[in-house]
């Protein structure tokens, strides 16, 4: 015999067939939250597949959301559907776990449950993380070997190698506000040695046999004059020779 009264389980009733009317017409007055139609169709575009995925950032985060609402939407009726056939065949108001009476404060609240509070599936969530982000940090997670003192070729060589082709970052979100080109975005761009291991290696040059030592008056050149970093003239066997 059920614990709820006839009055009760009318107007339990009453409040499914209500959420269940109201769902249904909102997901056919607004076709599904227009997923109905083509992205094509809704944005007016000849193809989908832009030159930028930017370009369609907002339409396509917004199709995101409308596929959560509609299955958040259809599980709702799910529950209703299956609350109200539960009501015909006697066995509403029990809990699905421990088979004991849902109390009517908790059903006025939330008719469509199947479980008590105690045993309600969305009372504990989860703290557990997949195992692979274990190898997400540091950044690069195990192909950087900085810390190894490992002076190859390693993860983060080959993420500035693609970065170097661009990015969709700008100089407004660099962190270093000292910004002169969008090559200075690059990760570890203004102290990065790229193609030499010693400052000292991009200008300073000799011939074939080791001789005729010369220096270029290049960027880097540039950089170590005015820091105090560089090698006195007289160390340069053979003479200064300047291009």
């Amino acid at each position: 015999m059920s614990h709820l009264s006839e009055q009760q389980l009318t107007e339990l009733r009453s409040k499914l067939n209500e959420s269940r009317n109201e769902i249904q017409h909102r997901l056919s007055d607004n076709n599904h939250y227009g997923l109905e139609d083509s992205l094509r169709d809704t944005t007016n575009e000849l193809s989908t597949v832009d030159n930028h995925p930017a370009d369609l950032g907002t339409e396509v985060y917004e199709r995101g959301k409308d596929l959560a609402l509609i299955e958040h939407n259809e599980l709702q009726l799910t529950r209703i559907e299956s609350a109200l056939q539960k009501m015909n065949d006697g066995t509403y108001g029990i809990c699905s776990t421990c088979g004991k009476p849902i109390s009517f404060d908790r059903l006025s609240a939330i008719p469509e449950t199947a479980y008590c509070k105690e045993h309600s599936p969305q009372t504990v969530h989860s703290v557990a993380r997949p195992i692979e982000e274990q190898f997400l940090y540091p950044p690069f997670g195990r192909s950087s070997l900085d810390e190894h003192e490992y002076n190859g070729f390693d993860g983060e060589d080959a993420w500035q190698i693609v970065e170097s082709f661009g990015s969709s970052n700008t100089p407004a979100m660099a962190e270093d506000r000292d910004i002169s080109d969008y090559n200075d975005m690059e990760i570890e761009a203004s102290s990065e040695l790229d193609g030499f291991v010693e400052p000292l290696e991009s200008f300073v040059a000799t011939d074939i046999y080791g001789e005729n030592v010369c220096f270029f008056r290049s960027k880097r050149w540039k950089q170590s004059m005015d820091t105090g970093d560089y090698v006195d003239d007289d160390e340069l066997e053979g003479g200064p020779n300047t291009y």
